[in-house]
């Protein structure tokens, strides 16, 4: 008997010691002062900080928030306690007959709409309301397990929400959770809804998923600027690690973008919203989630050709033909001005006519200069460069150059062979680029200088695309490697990476992948190149007549890591003609 009531007591001091510990605040006791208690609870309404549950024991209401705070009450403080679901609150009387109101978690109301404007058919807008202020976060349910999903918690902290709902499939009862949480991001309420999408038009070609290492990768969503001139107009889409497409605009019935043609892609402005050039109407467009035109920009006495870039400081960089300018052989000159628009007056406050920079004869790539209009340099792509505030400019028959703000050369870079004079009598010589090999020693050989050979250490670009600037200040470009050396002997393109010394006019190659793979990424045209920081892996996106044999002809979207070269995601992509122009792994959502 002894024995038992030890044993008795001891279980009791557990009891209570861990009741201690899972409620620890002490008891307040109103007696007649209840000032405390209906300052503490208007403060935390004034702080939007939820109570998450009442609940009376032996006498005592014990209060949970949100935040993981508790606090105990003797009832003896209370008349009554309603809770008002439908309203998010308590209705608290005290004893001396004062009235708190203070919130807590309740119901949703929801409602979506798909597509709403019309030229988004993957993509819901989601109306949310509440009694208190939160934020929303929103998951799909991906049909290929957890890498799958698209979810995304929206910054704004508010009562009332609208917001897109990404990453649908067609054809399908898409399963979303809806979850309304704190300020800090922290689930409050989560309702399962479900979004039922019909089938989409025949637009797409297909996409085959070769090699998926998840832990590796990037992102999953991958956004296309699919070139297929189908009826309607060119028509962009993201598809997931699955080889699923998830988003695509139809502009087939927009008044304004149904003839779209927007040259070398689509791609996001820093605000989210995405942005392009359009041929039929010459414009730039920035575009929300929903295909809604939110701007656009008109340069009257030009025409858009291929790439519109932001620049640093928010304005565009445009590639475009200017009407009237003429080659010094009296034919139409086109592709060989670039402008820049101011992104809030729409003026023209730069233009850069490369005829003037440049040697227009020089035929090096190009044979034959036309007798109705003269391609001689084919702008390509345009970016700029803060560190110096110069813009780098890729003419697909020449090669690269670097220009300040007055059009005066700073250095080109391709093969030397066949450069002369430009309008200003200077001799172009003077600004081509020596390649060094890797110890650092300047290459002499004239058959490496003028192309007409590979180094061990160098080769030049041949037909580039889509330069970039690596955080470490190097350039990276796509190489496409058509006609590489004159000749048509070797069939196969790069990601290169070039170290550029602009004081001592050398660059050497620090950096390549491609080459080692042939024919199987070989892209003579369009294509594209990019560094995806978090990870430090390379998209490399080989764009039309890409041989994917034993399946056909088409493009190749290739994510590696940029130290071991190790393939983490590959996905073939099958259709005739340019399938791609840019390739660019994205996040579904506005960041």
């Amino acid at each position: 008997m002894r024995y038992s009531s030890l044993l008795l007591l001891f279980l009791a001091a557990v009891i209570f010691n861990s009741c201690k510990k899972e409620n620890n605040s002490p008891i307040v006791e109103c007696q007649d002062d209840l000032s405390t208690l209906s300052s503490f609870l208007s403060e935390k309404n004034e702080q939007n900080i939820l109570i998450t549950n009442v609940e009376e024991i032996n006498g005592v209401y014990h209060f949970t928030f949100e935040n993981g705070e508790t606090q105990q009450f003797a009832n003896s403080c209370f008349e009554r306690i309603d809770k008002n679901e439908a309203e998010w609150n308590y209705s608290i009387r005290l004893s001396n007959g004062d009235q708190l109101t203070v919130g807590t978690i309740g119901q949703l109301d929801i409602s979506t709409i798909v597509n709403p404007e019309g030229h988004s058919p993957l993509v819901a807008q989601l109306n949310l309301t509440a009694k208190r202020k939160g934020k929303v976060f929103i998951k799909v349910i991906g049909k290929n397990g957890p890498f799958s999903d698209a979810s995304h918690q929206f910054d704004d902290y508010a009562t009332q929400h609208s917001v897109p709902v990404m990453g649908l499939y067609p054809e399908h009862n898409n399963q979303v959770e809806v979850s309304f949480t704190d300020a800090n991001g922290n689930i409050r309420i989560t309702e399962n809804i479900t979004i039922e999408v019909g089938s989409i038009p025949n637009l797409f070609p297909e996409i085959t998923v070769d090699v998926r290492k998840e832990a590796a990768m990037e992102g999953h969503f991958v956004l296309v600027s699919n070139r297929r001139a189908y009826e309607g107009g060119d028509k962009p889409y993201i598809f997931d690690a699955f080889g699923d497409i998830r988003w695509f605009f139809n502009f087939q019935n927009h008044p304004e973008l149904n003839s779209l043609g927007y040259d070398a892609g689509i791609e996001r402005l820093k605000n989210g919203n995405f942005y392009f050039g359009n041929w039929s109407t010459s414009s730039i467009y920035e575009v929300d989630v929903y295909g809604k035109i939110v701007n656009r920009w008109a340069f009257p006495g030009y025409g858009f050709h291929h790439n519109v870039q932001e620049k640093a400081d928010g304005n565009f960089l445009v590639t475009v033909n200017k009407w009237g300018s003429l080659h010094d052989n009296g034919n139409n000159a086109v592709e060989d001005v670039i402008i820049e628009i101011d992104r809030q007056t729409g003026n023209i406050v730069a233009e850069w006519d490369l005829k003037e920079s440049l040697d227009e004869y020089r035929t090096a790539w190009v044979h034959v200069l036309s007798n109705e209009y003269v391609d001689w340099f084919h702008a390509n792509a345009v970016i700029d460069d803060p560190s110096d505030n110069t813009i780098i400019v890729s003419g697909r028959h020449q090669g690269l150059v670097k220009l300040d703000y007055n059009n005066q050369v700073q250095w080109i870079m391709g093969p030397h062979f066949g450069w002369g004079q430009n309008r200003m009598g200077q001799d172009l010589n003077e600004y081509l680029l020596t390649p060094i090999d890797a110890t650092g020693n300047a290459i002499t050989d004239t058959d490496y200088l003028n192309g007409f050979d590979n180094h061990p250490d160098f080769e030049w670009n041949w037909y580039q695309h889509a330069p970039l600037i690596l955080p470490n200040g190097n350039l990276m470009l796509f190489d496409n490697g058509d006609v590489r050396n004159f000749t048509y002997d070797e069939r196969y393109s790069r990601a290169v990476e070039y170290k550029i010394n602009k004081e001592e006019g050398t660059v050497q190659q620090i950096w390549q992948y491609g080459k080692e793979r042939g024919v199987e990424t070989f892209s003579s045209i369009v294509s594209d190149v990019d560094y995806l920081p978090n990870k430090n892996n390379i998209l490399f996106s080989p764009g039309a007549y890409v041989n994917n044999q034993p399946d056909g002809f088409g493009a190749k979207v290739v994510e590696l890591n940029f130290a071991t070269k190790e393939v983490v995601f590959e996905a073939k992509i099958e259709s005739d003609g340019i399938v791609l122009h840019r390739a660019e792994k994205v996040n579904l959502y506005p960041q």
